[in-house]
């Protein structure tokens, strides 16, 4: 069964829904080889005090250890919203092939908001990418949480 990118984006919405339950910013990922989800991933800096630990960098590492390689070549990736010059790497020079977004991000996405990490010259590889897949349940969730957030202060 051929399952589509929507089912995989809803996926990476039930990862951003889980961050958003341990009071962390809502962002999901999975990683998809072969029409399987082979890793999942979601924001855990706040629980680890780790400046790394964004959904797609911690989904990429499991996807990793899953296929024994850090080249996930015909892997695509499904973030809920455009991801920021640390992860945009990460997807780079794991030669991900696919990059699927949510939501776009006005102050820090490195693909087609704030900066075009994959139109730099010189790089090697250019994974695709697709923008606005579920954008409007994408932004929800991250803008209902910063509103609760601000509502709190």
């Amino acid at each position: 069964m051929t399952r589509t990118p929507e089912f995989f984006m809803r996926a990476a919405l039930k990862e951003a829904a889980k961050a958003e339950l341990m009071d962390e910013v809502p962002v999901g990922a999975v990683v998809v080889l072969d029409n399987k989800i082979i890793a999942r991933g979601h924001n855990l800096r706040e629980k680890s005090q780790d400046v790394s630990a964004h959904a797609e960098i911690i989904a990429l590492r499991k996807a990793n250890k899953k296929v024994h390689s850090w080249r996930l070549e015909n892997a695509d990736i499904y973030v809920t919203i455009e991801p920021c010059a640390m992860c945009a790497g990460a997807i780079l020079w794991s030669r991900i092939r696919h990059v699927y977004f949510g939501a776009k991000e006005p102050k820090g996405g490195a693909l087609v908001s704030s900066t075009h990490l994959y139109e730099v010259s010189g790089i090697n590889h250019r994974p695709e990418v697709t923008g606005g897949l579920l954008e409007d349940e994408c932004s929800a969730i991250i803008s209902g949480y910063f509103q609760k957030k601000r509502k709190k202060m």
